[in-house]
């Protein structure tokens, strides 16, 4: 039946429909169902061995598939489930009146002209999601892809991180320049006291073969009475300290040694096994000897209770004051306290003022009150080597203690490290030490930090700890048992 065969203009009109599926109004799949019908006749008619008036075979390839079109469909449009079973009665050719006009509806190429929706984002979006379930997929077999993830554009970081990177080039540059500046004014400093513009005298540095300890540096402290109006022979020193910096624990370490303490001093004593000699006797024979002190008291300190000692500061009188004056222009805040005296517990005491020292020799008192106060250089000396209450020499020993602590606690601000250059470098000056400028700003820094931390004080000997002696010439002395406190100072890592 040639009639049923499908004209140009319907296989053109029914490949478009097809195309189309998706988007049809109810009128334009009645339409699609009649084409699609039709075409179903005719191939039947040719597979019945009833060819269409055309002399070429129709390829009817890309149709293989209809069969399964229905299965479909059927989930499309519940309307086409019995459309074989009567198709008379669903539509006839004939009802198409505006059909004729077919050729109206074309192009210029053939294609029918068909209303599309206008386009818009939202369009678009819907449409991308409708085409991953697309029957196209279904009927020409292809594979259907999930779309890939978009990863999330980051934003740009790029401005950021080289506003960041200029900031940091910046502050680096300003800390080179303050550095510059505090280098300059520290040795302006040095300079001012070497030249002689100052009424002060730059100190001496001494020989010292200084020896690394197995954890943190060990610095030994001297306190001398030298006055300025007395040869380096007649220094007595009733300040031994060491203190030990840079340890694993990451604590500052203070030991004090009772300057009565009774040890063998090579070439000295009696014999090498002789403890005939006070411990600060080892600092005035050192001194008579080419200003050998703080050397002759590292050999001692090493030969008597095994520790080594790498740098040394000795500070006098005027020198001590100066450097608290700097530091502290408000003074250092400590709790003054006293033994008894003559049994009674005091108030007050009277210290010797010696940086007073009056023109015929004599030295006046400075009255010190028991408490919380403030005091200026002058006053933290005297209070720290007074020793005439009825704790004698430990208890000066214990307010030097209560001293060094109360500094390193107070240097809370790093800045004092760095503040006042010139002035730091007038006391550097007037300081009698192997220690170098950059090993005192560097490890400066780092006794302001540990002294946050704590700060583990030792007397050696303790309290009581001791029984009485007399020296050589006859002077009353302490004997202690070394081998005590060489394991003590060891188990402290001083050793």
């Amino acid at each position: 039946m040639a009639q049923d065969k499908l004209s140009r203009h319907e296989e053109l009109r029914y490949e478009y429909l097809l195309g189309n599926l998706e988007y049809l109004n109810p009128q334009q799949k009645e339409e699609f169902g009649y084409l699609y019908h039709k075409k179903q006749m005719s191939m039947q008619e040719m597979s019945s061995g009833y060819p269409s008036s055309a002399n070429k075979e129709p390829n009817y390839e890309r149709y293989d598939d209809y069969g399964d079109y229905y299965e479909y469909y059927d989930y499309y449009d519940d309307d086409y489930d019995d459309y074989d079973d009567d198709y008379d009665a669903y539509v006839t050719y004939d009802e198409y009146d505006d059909y004729d006009d077919y050729d109206n509806q074309v192009t210029s190429q053939g294609l029918p002209k068909y209303p599309q929706a206008k386009k818009s984002r939202t369009s678009k979006r819907k449409k991308k999601a409708k085409k991953q379930t697309s029957y196209l997929d279904y009927y020409e077999g292809i594979a259907h892809e999930e779309p890939k993830a978009t990863k999330a554009k980051k934003p740009k970081k790029k401005n950021h991180k080289k506003r960041f990177k200029y900031f940091l080039q910046f502050c680096g540059f300003l800390v080179v320049i303050v550095m510059i500046g505090m280098v300059y004014m520290f040795y302006h400093g040095v300079h001012e006291v070497s030249s002689g513009e100052t009424k002060y005298s730059a100190a001496v540095v001494e020989p010292f073969n200084g020896q690394d300890s197995h954890d943190g540096t060990n610095i030994l402290i001297l306190g001398s009475d030298k006055r300025i109006s007395q040869g380096s022979s007649d220094a007595r020193t009733d300040t031994i300290m060491v203190m030990n910096i840079g340890n694993k624990e990451g604590k500052v370490k203070l030991v004090s040694f009772m300057r009565d303490t009774l040890v063998n001093i090579n070439g000295v004593s009696y014999n090498d096994y002789a403890n005939d000699q006070k411990l600060n006797v080892a600092f005035n024979i050192g001194e008579q000897d080419d200003r050998q002190g703080a050397e002759f008291m590292r050999k001692t300190l090493k030969d008597n209770f095994d520790i080594n000692v790498k740098y040394y500061v000795m500070v006098d009188f005027e020198t001590f004051a100066e450097a608290i004056n700097t530091l502290f222009p408000k003074g250092v805040e400590i709790d003054a306290k006293f033994g008894t005296v003559d049994g009674q517990e005091v108030s007050s005491v009277e210290v010797p003022d010696d940086l007073n020292m009056q023109a015929d020799g004599s030295v006046p008192n400075q009255t010190i009150e028991v408490g919380q106060q403030r005091m200026d250089g002058r006053t933290l000396l005297n209070y720290a080597r007074f020793r005439k209450d009825d704790d004698g020499d430990y208890g000066r020993t214990q307010r030097q203690q209560q001293v060094i602590s109360a500094i390193v606690n107070q240097i809370k601000d790093p800045s004092k490290l760095f503040t006042g250059s010139a002035a730091i470098g007038k006391i550097y000056a007037l300081t009698s030490t192997n220690i170098s400028y950059p090993f005192l700003v560097k490890e400066g820094l780092g006794v302001v930090t540990s002294g946050q931390k704590g700060i583990e004080q030792k007397t050696v000997p303790a309290e009581g700890d001791w029984t009485d002696d007399y020296d050589m010439y006859g002077g009353l002395g302490i004997a202690i048992d070394f081998n005590k406190y060489q394991k003590e100072l060891k188990e402290l890592g001083l050793r």
